[in-house]
Parts: C-alpha cells; sequence; structure tokens
C-alpha cells in the first residue's frame, strides 16, 4: 500500500513550542526587534521658533485643541507675543476639513482680544505703561500710532490687524487714544479675518504641499516675517 506522501510540515508557532517546553511565549520568540532610531536632525537651541512651531504641531493632536486657538488668538491681541497662525496652521494641516472652522476661531477670538487691549488702554494704560515702552514700542513709536489714529482711524486698524505690525499695539494704542470702539472692531473683523481665512484657504487647498514648505523653510520663513515687520514700521514713520 502506498503512503499519501505528505507536503512540508508549518514551523511550530512561539506560543506552541512554548507549551511544549515549558518556556514562555515571548522567551521562546526570541528578542523583539528594536525600534528604529529617530533620524531627525535635532533642534538647534536657538531656535525657539522651530521648537514653538513643533510643539504647537503637537498641539493638533489634544482634546482642547480648538480652545488653545481661541485663548492664544484672545491673548496675541491684547498681550501675549505669540501669534495665533502658527496653531490654526498646525490644526489645519492635521484636519484640513475643518480648516474654515478653525479661521472662524481665530478670527472671533482675535477680535475679543481686541476689544480686551481696548479695555487695558482705556482703563489700565498707568498700570501697564513702563512695562509697554520697556519690552513692546518705543514712545516716539507710540506717538507715530497716535499720528496714524487721527489720519484714519479704520484704516490703521485694518492694517495693523492683516500685516505683521504688531496688532496689539494698535489695539491697547486704541483704548489710551480714545479711537471710536465700532472702528476697531470693524477694522479688526475685516484685518483679521482676511489674514485667517486666507491661511484656512492655503491650507485647505494646498494642505500637504504647504506643510512641505514650512518644514524645510520655517527659519527663513521667520526672518522675512520679520522683515516684513521691520518694513512696516518704518512705512508708518514714512507716511506720517
Amino acid at each position: 500500500m502506498i503512503e499519501p506522501i505528505e507536503g512540508p510540515r508549518a514551523a511550530p508557532s512561539p506560543e506552541a513550542t512554548g507549551k511544549a517546553t515549558g518556556i514562555p511565549a515571548c522567551v521562546a520568540a526570541g528578542p523583539a526587534p528594536h525600534a528604529l532610531p529617530d533620524l531627525r536632525p535635532p533642534v538647534p537651541r536657538w531656535a525657539y521658533h522651530r521648537r514653538l512651531y513643533d510643539w504647537t504641531l503637537s498641539l493638533a493632536h489634544r482634546r482642547h485643541a480648538t480652545t488653545a486657538l481661541f485663548l492664544v488668538a484672545v491673548m496675541e491681541s491684547s498681550f501675549f507675543p505669540i501669534p495665533p497662525d502658527v496653531l490654526q496652521i498646525a490644526l489645519s494641516l492635521e484636519r484640513r476639513s475643518r480648516a474654515w472652522w478653525y479661521a472662524t476661531v481665530s478670527t472671533v477670538g482675535s477680535v475679543l482680544g481686541g476689544v480686551l487691549g481696548y479695555l487695558i488702554g482705556w482703563g489700565m494704560w498707568h498700570l501697564v505703561e513702563g512695562f509697554f515702552f520697556r519690552f513692546i514700542i518705543s514712545q516716539a513709536n507710540f506717538e507715530l500710532v497716535r499720528g496714524k489714529y487721527e489720519s484714519n482711524a479704520l484704516e490703521a486698524v485694518f492694517l495693523a490687524a492683516f500685516t505683521p505690525i504688531p496688532y496689539k499695539v494698535f489695539t491697547v494704542a486704541a483704548g489710551v487714544f480714545s479711537v471710536s470702539l465700532l472702528a476697531l472692531v470693524i477694522g479688526s473683523a475685516l484685518g483679521r479675518g482676511l489674514r485667517f481665512f486666507g491661511v484656512a484657504a492655503l491650507m485647505y487647498f494646498f494642505g500637504p504641499p504647504v506643510k512641505r514648505l514650512i518644514d524645510r523653510y520655517f527659519n527663513l520663513a521667520c526672518l522675512v516675517v520679520g522683515v516684513v515687520a521691520v518694513l512696516g514700521i518704518m512705512a508708518i514713520k514714512w507716511m506720517r
């Protein structure tokens, strides 16, 4: 009688080997493969802005990221140095379908923060004047802001809200110089809305390519924004 030819036998599983020998399966299976090392270059100590960018990217995965975006927008319009664009870009890159919602949150928070800045200038200027002139703007440049408000308050607020010119300077100065609160709100809504919804459009339509550009040229982009801010301040002096 001819016996059937058996095919190749499968190798015993680690669990079966462990049961047969009495050795735990994790030992019988051998050591686990090592995790791949992180090959990204380390962030230099001086690149605090890059560290901030990486940190804000991590916020996009947290539960209260939208609330954080709103609070940053409020604070930046009156006293905080970090613009909400950083967090808005990070969130929009992670969830492109919500880019327009993040723009709305940034705009509403920023306009409300502008009103907060107005109230600081109107009722607390005697308490913050020294800090303001020491760390934010010189007294001479503050007088230039007064001149812009006397010339065209709505235009001044709009330009400060839309461009890299320090917006908080204009919101606080509006309270100090008793500028129309309505002009501040309208100018802020127009300027900040155009700015943040412009960011949303870039993220929604060109998200991945923009992300690659930001990752590759982030330090250069920060330098360009700084130069534009300086040129904006010079333009205010020239237009006086």
